[in-house]
This record gives structure tokens, sequence and C-alpha cells, in this order.
């Protein structure tokens, strides 16, 4: 009987666990899907259900896959470029769904902020971000060209139109008194990050100074701008202040592109472009030159002219003209780039594999070529409750430089329009009987360099319990730089001694290598409770970094065979050769607290300790408040549909800066090249400083933030004030001493303020045809507010309290003298005589007055087109300020007509001289230091311009097909007295005019 009972329970058991069982299996069901944007698949699109932890990522078809449970279960669907979607599922298990409306305003943009990320409307710091689509596809080799133009409180310049240059960065102004006219490192240059990696400032280029103004390399020309996901601009302290003594010029964060899972994508990329240079000056005809040279002479009382005046006294052909602008720098120049890339994964891994080649040539003469190699992988793995996640990237690059030795843009303006052929009809050079200095003889030396990059980074994080995560930042850059300048004696006449042998050749190699590594640690822990929410961060920086350099000078050899081996030089100078070593470490925090999502206060902290401070100050401690206040979301402007979003944000802080070279506080000396009794000496170079500190920025900022009509308009204006004092500058010493000057900390001030002004809205949004537009504009003001014993120091002729670090001191110009027509000049100290400093008392300021930038991008079906307007009010020193003596044997540009005569009082140039009248020169000479060399050099440039069309294909084996032109730098309005006003390095080639078309398959 109990048998009888015990199986009935059994059954009774059995049947009731399958009804619980057939009822859960009833409430867990897969969906799946497809994601679209404009009719196009989406990918990288989340989705996950409401509650719960599983999440999957649409592929690059779009599609999804996501199992659910549970009765009445929702699906959020999350994209970082569109809103977010909640969608019920009801009984359905195929689920499409259409983002169709991109996001105009900031709602859920996500800016990298360093150590971390932040949606853009909870951000208490300034930060400009440049995304990939204003990146990709443009025709230049470094991204910064991409970003000109497009950011609020972001100055860029490119300082050479020869590719493999570097270009000036100034975040809000310059911090420092430090640049390269007064130390060989330049203060002001900001902090460079990619993915999470510091990655240095330029490389010590030697022997590139006559071809590259400042021997200036960017770092950022190692990476391809098709690799760029975005690049960010930490400006105030609450961004900067993280990073401390790293961060006063600023932070440019650049992260590469990740994998998108799904089925395997190829991507095939390649453009081809031409180039010329943007602008030319408009010089003197062969008889206008003629003219002016025999009046130059007239006016010297000189009747015969001299044997050595080949152009005016027959020597040369008299009826001959040449542009010798469109013959030395009027070339097209070539470009070429290629990428390819592979992408694909699951829901829990990622990969990309990239490789792109970028070559261009110049408008030189001759085969010059810069070649630029990329290796670029990124795997990206995450545990199924995403408890765990990795990262891992790696980037390999190597560029070759091969370009002139010496830029030949001055030769081309001063050039006689009348001087000789360059070849003879063999081809060989023409000296024309030793009477011309023929200037593509310079194109027979050369430099060139290779510079390698080994860029590591890996990223690590666990969730070890609820709400608390660790992780670990760590990085490896490895980067050589060799570089060689070759001077054989074929650069000189053949008949001049040093034309004649190879005993006179000479070659020069610098080597130069870094190697970096770093280690992050990192603590965080989010809390929520209610309304309030809680974000801490604590961690810590290790980074140790050595550099080698050494370099070796080769005069003579027997053949030029062997010019690129030194070691057949019959005489060899070596240079010495050093290693220096950096070593950081800091600890930081940053806690961010938010109420009710609306008020917010972010609070960052860090100390620092560098190797390149003195013991009694190598460390040092940074930190910065910043608040928020989202004010749209305050019930009395709740019923306020006008407005979509409104923030006031400020910050106060101080971020640092040790970018000041390594050993700069020790005694050091220097191998001298005397030697006596055989035994060679050594020389000291730089006194002791053990109070050699950090110089230090306080930056103070406040911002209103506004978005109209559902973020249709966004509007953003912002007002800051950094002080930057401690500077770090050569402090004047008696010459007993034996030096000229010792590195030192003044208490210099340095005032760096301005206003900021963003706009962007979206005009038009239809089903076909879409219009964005945006707007930023920049007031930044400079101001040296304080400088111990200024006049009696060696930079009382530089600065000057009360006015900016940009101003130069200049003659006054008041005129010509029409009994002895020379150039007049304000005699301030009344002593008859015009001299330096005494009279140079006229303030210029070649400073940014407001610069900025205006976009448009509209999109009709399967068209789109951007385009790009820069504009910058400045002054700046014009063509008057390297100009020869009007009447010389140098062609002048045709403003010199308006040369000063008895018949023409009102002519701005002094009458002409041939070069034999020592007055004339004198007053030249102060005229290139007057006020008559300084003008405005405002411009509106239309920066870039892209088109592309999207090919429609049905029942192809490509995804996306996409054909475009692009333009750079097309055209520029100015009134500039000069090659360009942009421009800041007068002599140089100024930056290209670019066309390029393009092709982009994508499988």
């Amino acid at each position: 009987m109990k048998k009888s009972y015990n199986t009935i329970g059994s059954i009774g058991f059995a049947f009731m666990l399958t009804l619980v069982c057939g009822h859960i299996k009833a409430q867990t069901k897969i969906v799946t899907g497809k994601v679209t944007a404009g009719n196009l698949p989406l990918s990288g699109v989340s989705i996950s259900q409401e509650g719960s932890d599983q999440v999957t990522v649409t592929t690059i078809q779009g599609i999804y896959q996501l199992q659910i449970k549970g009765g009445n279960p929702v699906l959020i669907f999350r994209h970082p470029d569109y809103p977010q979607q909640r969608v019920e599922v009801e009984e359905r298990t195929f689920i499409n769904v259409s983002l169709l409306e991109r996001m105009a305003g900031i709602e859920e943009v996500v800016v990298n902020a360093g150590y971390y990320k932040v949606k853009d409307k909870e951000r208490t710091g300034s930060i400009a971000k440049v995304s990939a689509k204003d990146i990709e596809n443009q025709p230049v080799t470094n991204v910064l060209s991409a970003a000109q133009g497009r950011m609020a409180g972001v100055s860029i310049t490119q300082n050479s139109g020869v590719p493999g240059g570097g270009y000036d960065i100034q975040i809000r102004g310059r911090n420092s008194l430090r640049n390269k006219s007064n130390s060989d490192i330049d203060g002001n240059q900001p902090l460079y990050v990619v993915d999470g990696m510091p990655i240095g400032g330029e490389m010590n280029s030697l022997y590139s100074t006559q071809i590259l103004p400042g021997h200036s390399m960017n770092p950022l020309n190692s990476i391809n701008p098709q690799d760029i996901e975005s690049i960010e601009i930490l400006k105030d302290a609450d961004a900067t202040a993280i990073y401390g003594s790293r961060g006063a010029n600023g932070v440019v964060l650049v992260t590469t592109k990740k994998g998108k899972s799904g089925k395997v994508g190829l991507s095939f990329n390649t453009t081809y472009g031409l180039s010329q240079v943007l602008s030319k000056m408009k010089m003197l005809s062969t008889s206008q030159y003629l003219d002016m040279r025999r009046q130059g002479y007239a006016n010297d009382g000189i009747t015969n002219y001299p044997a050595t005046a080949y152009d005016v006294n027959g020597v040369w052909n008299q009826k001959r003209e040449t542009d010798w602008q469109k013959e030395l720098i009027g070339n097209t120049a070539s470009s070429s780039s290629t990428q390819l890339s592979l992408t694909g994964g699951n829901d829990t891994t990622t990969f990309l594999l990239s490789v792109g080649h970028q070559e261009q040539s110049t408008v030189f003469a001759k085969d010059f070529k810069y070649l630029s190699n990329t290796l670029s992988n990124t795997i990206s793995h995450r545990s199924k409750d995403n408890a765990f996640q990795l990262k891992i990237s790696n980037l390999f690059s190597m560029q070759k430089n091969n370009v002139i030795n010496e830029d030949v843009t001055k030769k081309s303006l001063f050039l006689s329009p009348n001087a000789p052929a360059l070849y003879h009809e063999d081809g060989s050079l023409n000296w024309e009987h030793n009477t011309f200095m023929n200037p593509i003889a310079a194109y027979n030396g050369t430099y060139s360099n290779e510079n390698k990059q080994f860029l590591t980074n890996i990223n690590t994080q666990y969730q070890i319990v609820k709400n608390i995560i660790i992780k670990l930042n760590g990085g490896i850059n490895y980067q050589t730089l060799e570089e060689r300048a070759l001077q054989p004696n074929t650069i000189y006449n053949p008949s001049f001694a040093t034309g004649q042998s190879s005993a006179y050749s000479s070659a020069s190699k610098n080597n130069q290598e870094r190697f970096s590594l770093i280690l992050e640690p990192q603590l965080g822990w989010q809390y929520a409770y209610n309304k309030h929410k809680i974000d801490v961060l604590v961690g810590g920086t290790f980074q140790r970094e050595v550099n080698k350099q050494g370099s070796m000078v080769g005069i003579g050899f027997e053949s030029n065979v062997f010019i690129e081996n030194i070691g057949a030089a019959q005489t060899k100078i070596i240079s010495d050769q050093f290693r220096t070593e950096y070593r950081y470490a800091a600890v930081f925090g940053r806690i961010n607290y938010q109420f009710d999502h609306r008020y917010i206060l972010n609070i960052t902290g860090r100390r620092d300790g560098s190797s390149r401070f003195g013991p009694n100050n190598r460390f040092a401690n940074f930190g910065a408040v910043g608040a928020a206040w989202i004010f749209s979301k305050e019930k009395f402007l709740e019923k306020a549909k006008w407005l979509s979003f409104g923030k006031l944000r400020g910050s106060i802080g101080t971020a640092g800066s040790d970018n000041i070279g390594d050993y700069q506080y020790l005694d050091t000396y220097t191998v001298s090249s005397l030697i006596y009794n055989s035994v060679t000496g050594l020389t000291p170079s730089r006194l002791y400083n053990p109070d050699y500190s950090w110089e230090k920025t306080t930056k103070l900022e406040a911002a209103l933030e506004l978005g109209f009509l559902k973020n249709r308009i966004n509007v953003t204006g912002s007002w800051y004030r950094n002080r930057s004092s401690n500077q770090l500058i050569g402090v004047q010493l008696p010459s007993m001493t034996g030096f000229g000057s010792v590195l030192a900390n003044l208490p210099a001030t340095v005032e760096n303020s301005g206003i900021e002004f963003e706009l962007s809205a979206s005009p038009i949004k239809t089903e076909h045809f879409k219009w964005e537009t945006s707007f930023n504009l920049s007031f930044p003001k400079n101001k040296l507010l304080s400088f111990p014993d200024l006049e009696g120091s060696t930079y009382a002729n530089q600065y000057l309290i009360g006015y900016p670090t940009t101003i130069v001191k200049l003659y006054r110009l008041e005129g010509i003298d029409p009994k002895t027509g020379l150039y007049v000049f304000t005699d301030f100290n009344g002593d008859g005589k015009i001299s330096s400093p005494d009279d140079n008392k006229v303030i210029e300021n070649i400073g940014v007055k407001y610069f900025g930038g205006w976009s448009h991008t509209l999109t009709y079906k399967n068209w789109d087109l951007s385009v790009l307007f820069q504009f910058v009010s400045q002054r700046n020193r014009n063509y008057n300020s390297l100009m020869p003596t009007p009447g010389g044997m140098n062609n002048q540009p045709v403003e010199v007509l308006d040369v000063w005569s008895p018949d023409h009082p009102g002519g701005f140039y002094m009458p002409y001289s041939g070069g034999s009248n020592g007055s004339k020169n004198t007053a030249q000479n102060y005229f290139r230091n007057s006020t008559g060399s300084v003008s405005d050099a405002s411009f509106i440039r239309l920066k870039n311009v892209q088109l592309s069309y999207r090919i429609p294909l049905q029942n192809s084996a490509f995804r996306n097909v996409k054909v475009y032109f692009q333009g750079q730098n097309l055209m520029t309005w100015t009134r500039y007295f000069g090659m360009d006003p942009e421009f800041l390095s007068l002599g140089y080639l100024p930056p290209l005019r670019t066309y390029a078309l393009g092709v982009q398959f994508t499988l």
C-alpha cells in the first residue's frame, strides 16, 4: 500500500515538473532581426533585454540574434550616433528596427576624456572632438590637417608644404616662454596620447632645418588618418588636470578604429591626388626688372655697369624671360593612398586588421618622395556577462622621406628673370661660364630620413564584484629615426675648388632611438541610490623612457660613390653619443557625483614625480574641480518645448609641464673639439640648479550649452583664462661665470584668455535630403602679466609687460626723405641716429585676433557633399621683412613699382639702388624691421570639399561601393603681401592645393 502511494506521488511530482518546465520554455525564445539606418544596414548596434545582462551586437549586415525570457519583454537598441530605442517584443520572434533620425544634439554622444569616457551632456570639462566621418578619405598624411578649422580654441598651422613635416598646434594659446627661438625644446607642445599610450613629442632632427622649418616632424605622421576613429582635444582644467604635469598645453587624444562583430568584412580604399603650390607671387617681368636695375645704378651714379652685373651688362640674354616659381616649385606633385582592412568577430570577440600605403612626391623638379607604410590591428574580447574585457592594439609604421637638402622657394623669388637656362642641350648643368649660380645644383644634395615606430597597447578590466572594476592599461612605444644629409661636391660650380673633387664632399648621419614603457593600474567604483550617483576612479602611472642619440660627419671621399659610407671619409667627426633616461610616476584620482541627473560635480587630483627636475622640487600636486547644472531638467522649464537642452558648467584647477628635456638641471659637459698634448678635454655646458621645478598653469573656465528644437540647433559659448607661472627660461648671468645664462624658474606670468563660440544645426532633415552645418569662432588673447627685471635681461627686446608674447618691436616708418631718397624712421630718443633698442619702440602683435571654421554637410539619397571654410584674422610679417634692396641683382614683386620719385611723391619704396650704396643698404635693413614689414594677414580659405556617391547595388558581391572626390586648400581670399597668409615660415614652401579621386569597396 505504501509502495502505491509512493508511485502515485512520483507520478504527480513529475507531472507538476513538466508543467513548470513547459511554462519556462514558453517564456524563453530567440528573437532575430535586422537594424538599418537610412535604408542601409547598421553594424555596432547593441541590443539587450531590459532588466537582463544578455547583450548582442549587430553584424556588418545589421543582423542580430538574442535569447530573451520572461513576460512582456522589452528590447533596447543602442548606438552612439543614434537615439536609444525601446521595442516591446509581445509575441514576435522577428523584429526589424530602423534608426531613421541621426542625433542632431548631444544627448547620447560619448567623448573620450582619457582615463574615462563620459556622455557629452554630462561632461563638466571642455573637450573638442572630430570624428572619423570628418577625417576619412581626406587627401592628407596627418590627421591634424583634417582637423584644421573644425575645433574652437584649437589653432593648427602646417609648417611646410614639404611632406613629412611638422605642425604648430596651440590649444588656447602659448603658455610657456620657451620656444624654438630661445630653446631647443618648444615648451608649448601638447601631450599626444594614442589609445591610452603617450607617444612623446617630436624626434630631435639635426639636419632637416633647411628643408623642414624648425627641424619639425610631427609625431602623428606615423598614424594613417584612415585608421583613426576620433581625435579629442582636452582644453580646460577639468579635462587636463588628470594628466597632471603633462596637461598644461592641452592633450591630444587619438582613438583608433576597432573591429565589428559579424561576418568577416573586407574593405579596400584607394585614392590618387595631384598637388600644386597654393599661391604664387607676381614678380617683375624681364623688361620691368631691367628697368629697375638700370635705375638703381643711375641713382647710385654708376654709368659703367660692373663686370659681375651679368643680368644688365649684356653677358646674359636680356630678352630671356623665365618664371622661376614655375620652374623651381611649379611642378605637380602626385600622391596615392591605398588601404586594405579586414574586420569581423562574434558577440564577444572582434578584430580589425589594416594595412596602408601612402606616397607623395614634391613640387620640386626631381623625383623626391615621401613614403608611409602602416600595419595596425586591434583585438577586443569580453566575457558573455561583460565582467571581463580585453583590448589589444598594435601599430607598426615606417616613413621614408627623401627631399632636397635646401628649400629653393626663396631662390625662386630672388632669381633674375633673365638668368640663364638650367641645363645645356646635353642635359648637364649650366653654369653660364661661371656667371650663374645654378639653383638646381642643390638638388644633388639630399636630405633623407627613415622613421620607424612600433606602438602596442593593452587595456584590460575585470569586475571583481558588483560596481567595482579593476583596470590595467599598459603600452610600449619604440621609435627609431635615421637621417642623412649628403652634400657632394657636385652642388658647387665645378670651376671652383670645392666643385672639382669629391675631396670636398661631405655626409652627415644622425641616429636616434626611443623606447618607452608605461603601466597604469586603476580601480573604479560606481554606486547609485535613488537620485544619487557616484563614480570613483583611482590609479597610478609608471613610465620609463630611454632616448639614445649619436651623430657623425664625414668630409672628403675618394669618390662620391662612397658618400653614404662615412667610414670611407678622409676626415671623420664623431659627435657626442648620449643616452638619456626619463622616469615618471604619479597617482591620480577622480570623483564624479551626480544628483538627479542634473547636478554634476567632478573632482580630479594628481601627484606627479618626474626625473626632469631638481632633487628639491621633484614632486608636485595638480588638481581641478568641475561642476555642471543641467537646468533644462528643472521643473520650471519642463514645459518649454523650444528648449531641449541647457547646461551651465565651469571649472578651475592647475596643470603643469615637464616638457623641458632631460638632465637640464645638472652640471653637464661636452667633449671639446680642442686637443692639447694629445689629450681631449671636456667643456662645461650647463650649470647645476637643484631648485629647477615645474611650470604651472592655473585654468579657469565658464560655459553655457543650449539645445533648441529637439537638439536640432545646439549652441555653446565659453570663456576661459589660463595663467602660467614659474616659467622655465634662461636667467642671464655675468660673463665672468663663463655662462651666458642658467636655466631656472622665474616668477614671470603669462595669461591666455578668450571666448569660444560653437554652433551646430540640422536645418533640413527629410527622408531623402539632409543638411547639417556647424560653425566655430574663437577670440584668443595673450598677455605677459609679469617678468621680474625684464628691462635688464636679454629678453627686453622680445617681451613687454602688459603685451602679448607674440609681439615684435619695430622701427616706425614715416616715409621717404625727398632730399636723400632714403626711408625715414622715428628717432624716439632724439640722438639724431636710428639704433636698437633705443628706436625700435613700435609694438606690433603678430598673433591671431580670431579664427574659426564653417562646415556644411548635405546628403541627398546616395550623394554626400561636405564643404569646410577656414578663416583667420591676424597680423603677420610680410614679404618686406625678407626683401633685398630693390635695384640689386634680385627679382622683386610687382609692388616695388610703387617707387618714390619727385614725380611720384606718394611712392612707398625708396628709389632703387644697385647695391653699392651703403646708406641705402642700411636703410633697407631698418626697413625690413620696421612697421612696413608687418601687415594684415587675414584670410578665408576653402579648406576642404568632399563629394561622394554610393553606387546602388543589387545581387552584388560588394556590400558597398563609394566613389568620391576630394579637394584640399582649394581657394584663398586674402590681401596678404606674401606667398601664403597662414604660413609662418617665410622663405619655405607653403602648403599645397590638392585634388584627389578615390574609390572604396566593401565586401
